[in-house]
């Protein structure tokens, strides 16, 4: 056998097909993306695997699915308080000192 060639019959396509989706799915954008991570040869880098170690790769890539954490429940934010309320309390300063305010702060202010 020569170096870097497969020991074994080609992976199928149904089972590269899966092996993507499986590294997408994971956060990989292709092979060569995973290699580190995931081990692979520079055979493997290049989209070249057996039907052994696409089984092998596969089903690591279902286990690690199974055993990650479910992502966190989405972050509602607090309901901001009406605008009225705020609107009010800016009308208490005249356009020049709210452009002050501003500027100070680091704003650009320019009139429209």
């Amino acid at each position: 056998m020569a170096f870097g060639q497969a020991s074994g019959p080609p992976a199928s396509h149904s089972q590269m097909r899966e092996l993507t989706e499986l590294l997408q799915a994971a956060g990989h954008s292709d092979f060569r993306d995973a290699r580190g991570p995931m081990g692979f040869t520079q055979r493997q880098a290049n989209g070249k695997f057996t039907r052994d170690e696409a089984e092998e790769y596969i089903a690591a890539l279902h286990e690690a699915a199974e055993d990650a954490p479910e992502p966190p429940p989405a972050v509602t934010r607090p309901t901001p308080a009406p605008r009225s309320r705020a609107a009010a309390q800016l009308e208490k300063f005249s356009d020049e000192q709210l452009a002050a305010e501003l500027q100070r702060r680091g704003w650009v202010v320019m009139e429209p």
